[in-house]
């Protein structure tokens, strides 16, 4: 007689497991995560034999660069630390539609002009969808192999009898293992299909790409535990309305986490955008109040944006607070700032503070900038064209240094700013810039008064 299908309870935010539902997660704290899986009792382990495993020292271990494949796409390669290293697991998380899929469509279009063997494995579309899309992007060699499939072991057997050098899988949500009795997607379904492409990747030396759907507060769905199994996390950004896409590295083992593409969307596919600086800067107004030009760094790449400030009268007792694109909380920090520091009755009007473009912006920099444009916003004085400022501001009002100046100033030189207000520490830094003024201060009143 078959033994009955034990409930197990899993919590969707950590992976944590337990025998009864939970209203709260005793390892992550999280609240009505819990969902009921179906699993069926395992009667047999395969146990590898003595013999199979060894153990090496570390000095014995050979690396090299050869590891590592270019797909062709700058902007990929500098998020990947380099390009896509032989044997790693990559998730690709992002919001329906932004350009997941056309993405990696891409990368294998790249990688099979070069001569590299690639298979694509779609659970979600046929393969007539995946030919109209390709239509749009150009040319495809043979060396691409497209697979519709959503059963795992089929899946395993395929790429272990072809050994491409990459595989796409779209998506992970619809893998389907025989040996789990749940259903597509489910918790149990994606950790252990996650393990199973862990193993082929590490075991045949293959790089895999496993696509993720994400929940409404922007997560990849399923098991957090999904997260920690593969060697690199990205995640698409962005309004999928909008042309442009942000493609940040949330983890990564084998590059830094800081960096991040930017692509434009386009008819035959995604663009790269080698000059962001220029592409968030473009539309800017002139002699407009409230607006100023500041300077990030997202890694080693410094980008200027667009920072606009509205001040205006409330016209209720409390005064409403909007940022977009900011940290809110910075925000009414940076408020009270003016108001205990320079004597501005913001208390009584309503701000709206807003990065152009769309991007978001947590780096201490932009400090300065906020309250040049809250600032100018309220004096209705605009701030010349010409003028690029950064720098952090604490709570004494104070002018804080920031990290490579020398960078955020070459970068504006580039694009034709002649005078950069920073903190009076970063000058002897940054030294002297031909064509550049460079205004150094101390306090937020002194760079108003030099600003405005």
């Amino acid at each position: 007689m078959a033994k009955a299908k034990k409930s197990v309870y899993f919590c969707q935010n950590c992976g944590h497991e337990e025998t009864k539902w939970l209203g709260q997660c005793p390892a992550c704290k999280e609240w009505n995560t819990f969902v009921e899986e179906k699993v069926m009792p395992v009667n047999s382990r395969t146990v590898k034999e003595r013999g199979e495993t060894q153990v090496v020292t570390l000095s014995s271990v050979v690396t090299d660069e050869d590891d590592r494949m270019l797909t062709g796409i700058a902007e990929l390669d500098r998020v990947l630390g380099g390009g896509i290293v032989k044997g790693s697991l990559v998730l690709v998380g992002g919001d329906p539609g932004i350009g997941k899929s056309t993405l990696l469509l891409q990368v294998c279009q790249r990688l099979s002009a070069s001569g590299q063997k690639l298979l694509y494995i779609s659970g979600e579309e046929s393969l007539k969808q995946i030919k109209l899309r390709a239509n749009r992007m150009g040319e495809f060699t043979e060396n691409l192999y497209l697979l519709c499939e959503t059963s795992l072991n089929i899946i395993r057997g395929i790429i272990e009898q072809q050994k491409p050098d990459m595989v796409v899988i779209d998506s992970i949500q619809t893998m389907y293992n025989e040996e789990v009795g749940s259903a597509p997607g489910s918790v149990s379904q994606v950790r252990e299909s996650t393990n199973i492409f862990m193993q082929l990747a590490k075991g045949l030396n293959v790089s895999i790409f496993i696509v993720g759907h994400v929940t409404k507060e922007g997560t990849v769905a399923g098991p957090r535990v999904l997260e920690h199994m593969v060697d690199t996390v990205l995640y698409f950004e962005g309004d999928r309305h909008a042309s442009y896409r942000i493609l940040r590295g949330v983890k990564n083992r084998f590059g830094s986490t800081n960096e991040i593409g930017v692509f434009e969307m386009r008819k035959e596919g995604l663009a790269e955008v080698r000059n962001p600086s220029e592409f968030m800067l473009s539309g800017k107004p002139e002699h407009a109040a409230g607006s100023v030009v500041a300077c990030a760094m997202e890694g080693t790449r410094p980008m200027l944006m667009e920072i606009q400030a509205l001040v205006c009268k409330t016209n209720f007792g409390m005064p409403r607070r909007t940022a977009a694109g900011l940290d809110y909380n910075r925000v009414n920090l940076l408020m009270a700032v003016l108001e205990k520091r320079l004597g501005l009755p913001l208390s009584n009007y309503d701000a709206y503070v807003n990065i152009a473009g769309g991007i978001r912006l947590n780096e201490p920099a932009a400090d300065l900038g906020i309250v040049m444009a809250i600032a100018s916003s309220y004096k209705n004085r605009p701030i010349a064209e010409d003028v690029i400022v950064f720098g952090e501001v604490g709570l004494s009002g104070e002018v804080r240094a920031v990290s490579m100046p020398e960078q955020r100033v070459a970068e504006a030189k580039k694009l034709g700013f002649t005078t950069c207000v920073i903190p009076e520490v970063s000058v002897k830094s940054v030294g002297k810039a031909e064509g550049v003024r460079i205004i150094g201060v101390k306090s937020v009143g002194e760079a108003i008064s030099v600003g405005l």
